[in-house]
């Protein structure tokens, strides 16, 4: 009986263990399975779930070429070089292979990276070539693997670099186009997460799998031409050297749509080796960014105006002495001699400052430049021309300028400032301001948006979907426009070097300019900046240049630096556009 108990209590202490070893294997498989599911889920994910960036390609940047659209700016494959640290078992045996055929595109002291091995991802080599990757992939080395990205090229070198801009490091767009449209260029990066193997090798299966492909940015044509802008270079280069000048721009427009077909610039830049410039400066798009004192290319807005507002016509006349008083200061012409009665052709040939203030006057009460003349000149130059606001064209670090108004406060908007501005003085403005203005004043008084933009490639890829021209407003009459063609024509006609130096058959206007340069708020006499603004055509004008030249301590003229330079252009552009002389 003794027995039967004892065995009995070791029976049920014996199914007690079992019972309780029982209870703690399922308690444990409940912890695991139940209460720490999420967490071994995402261990497991880490494990095998990979999660990859799609890189979306850089839209491609067209010039044309006539008709034709060429790559400005576009892609070349490239590679970039990745490691799972985790994986990765012969660090040394991996980092001699890599540096073998990756070479100089290799991170410095990667081998450190190599040794992070609570880490999933290190880029240890970027920039490969085709062949480079190719050869590394052929080592099937385990724990590396690869991403296809892209950098800028600039197939034509320097051509137009300050108007494209270039590509950081990081695939930003600095300056020019490449920053102003730098979202669309960019397009939208796409992602693959999915399960992989091992060797990192994505596989198909897995409910958690994502594929969002990415969405390339748009290829966009510029209206600049690369051949207007290879010889606007090459003239400007000729021109600058010619007149001892060490800096200047030449820009290019179509009249009668608003589309800019050349910015020259010089000194220049390689966009595809940005890093080595030593200036920040030469990055800057003088033309758009470096607002500037015009000098006398701003008359032919003043005549504009005031026959616009009917109080001048071409042969409306004054009588000169060379000097007129306005308030506090007497304006004098720098051209002097021509005392007497002369009319307003003869203002414009001999660029006569008294003139324009007796415009202004005129436009007030015909003795003082009061608030209604002032008033009318802003209206004018600010609002219809443009003057001293962004145009909107597509370019980054675009500078407004500056048109004071008569109602500042500090009281600059005075009659003396607006007596100044009648000749280009008193007012900061941009290239692209004036020669804008300037193709309303000629082309029947349409003011069009500027644009370097043609359209977007077509799906063809050989033609354009075209940007349509944007007429923004009326800034003078027909009439107006047409009197000012005639006026500029015969201006530049009147000057015996220019005229003999074009082309027989055409119509070819202009105007100089020559600016005192202000050094710490004071003019100064020993450096001058030289402009020269002109349009040319058979009967209407097809085109408008504009010329600036300037030096440290340098006495440029508009006429005798920047006329040449126009004329060069001038000339070429006539035969490239084919335009028949007249009858």
């Amino acid at each position: 009986m003794k027995l039967e108990l004892q065995q009995d209590s070791r029976s049920r202490i014996l199914m007690g263990l079992l019972l309780f070893v029982m209870i703690v294997y399922v308690g444990r498989l409940f912890y695991l399975q139940v209460i720490r599911h999420d967490y071994y889920v995402a261990q497991a994910d880490g494990e095998q779930l990979k999660s990859r960036i799609i890189p979306a390609k850089r839209g491609v940047i067209y010039a044309l070429d006539g008709n034709k659209p060429v790559p400005l700016a576009m892609n070349q494959t490239v590679y970039t070089v990745f490691a799972d640290p985790q994986i990765i078992k012969n660090d040394e045996a991996v980092a001699k292979v890599v540096n073998e055929i990756a070479g100089g595109n290799v991170r410095n002291n990667f081998e450190k990276l190599l040794a992070k091995k609570k880490t999933r991802y290190q880029i240890i080599a970027t920039k490969l070539t085709h062949t480079q990757a190719e050869k590394l992939k052929a080592k099937n080395l385990l724990g590396i693997g690869f991403h296809e990205e892209t950098q800028r090229v600039y197939p034509e070198g320097m051509l137009a670099s300050q108007a494209l801009g270039f590509v950081n490091a990081e695939g930003n767009g600095n300056y020019g186009v490449e920053a102003a449209l730098n979202d669309r260029l960019r397009g939208t990066d796409g992602q693959l997460r999915t399960v992989t193997d091992v060797r990192d090798v994505p596989l198909t299966i897995g409910d958690q799998n994502i594929h969002i492909p990415a969405k390339d940015g748009d290829n966009i044509v510029l209206s600049i031409d690369r051949n207007i802008q290879s010889y606007a270079e090459d003239a400007l280069k000729r021109g600058l050297d010619k007149a001892g000048a060490s800096q200047g721009s030449v820009l290019v427009m179509n009249p009668n749509n608003g589309q800019i077909l050349a910015m020259a610039n010089y000194p220049s830049y390689d966009p595809a080796e940005f890093w080595k410039v030593q200036d920040a400066a030469v990055f800057n798009n003088a033309i758009i960014s470096a607002p500037y004192e015009p000098a006398s290319v701003i008359k032919t807005f003043t005549l504009a105006t005031g026959i616009d507002k009917g109080v001048i016509t071409p042969q409306s006349t004054y009588y000169n002495t060379d000097k007129i008083r306005v308030e506090d200061i007497t304006v004098e012409n720098t051209f002097k001699g021509l005392t007497g009665t002369i009319s307003m052709q003869d203002v414009l040939n001999n660029s006569l400052n008294t003139g324009t203030v007796t415009v202004a006057q005129r436009l007030g009460d015909g003795a003082n430049i009061n608030r209604q003349a002032r008033d009318t000149m802003y209206d004018y130059f600010y609002n219809r021309f443009g003057l001293g606001h962004s145009t909107g064209v597509e370019l980054a670090n675009e500078s407004a300028g500056l048109v004071i108004s008569p109602d500042d406060s500090s009281g600059e908007g005075n009659a003396v400032r607006y007596s100044n501005m009648t000749f280009g003085q008193g007012l900061n403005v941009t290239m692209v301001q004036v020669a804008a203005g300037f193709s309303s004043v000629i082309n029947g008084g349409n003011y069009y948006q500027p644009t370097v933009i043609a359209g977007t490639l077509a799906a063809d890829g050989k033609s354009v979907d075209k940007h349509e021209a944007k007429i923004v407003r009326q800034s003078i009459s027909g009439s107006t426009s047409g009197a000012m063609r005639g006026m500029l024509t015969s201006a530049r006609q009147s000057v015996a070097y220019m005229r003999d130096a074009d082309k027989p058959g055409y119509t070819i206007g202009g105007k100089t300019g020559t600016a005192e340069t202000l050094k710490s708020g004071v003019y100064i006499k020993s450096e001058t900046v030289g402009t020269y603004l002109g349009f040319g055509g058979k009967d209407a004008p097809e085109y408008v240049i504009m010329v600036q030249v300037a030096a440290p301590n340098r006495n440029l003229e508009g006429g005798l630096h920047a006329s040449p330079i126009f004329t060069d252009v001038s000339n070429w552009m006539i035969e490239y556009l084919s335009i028949p002389p007249k009858g």
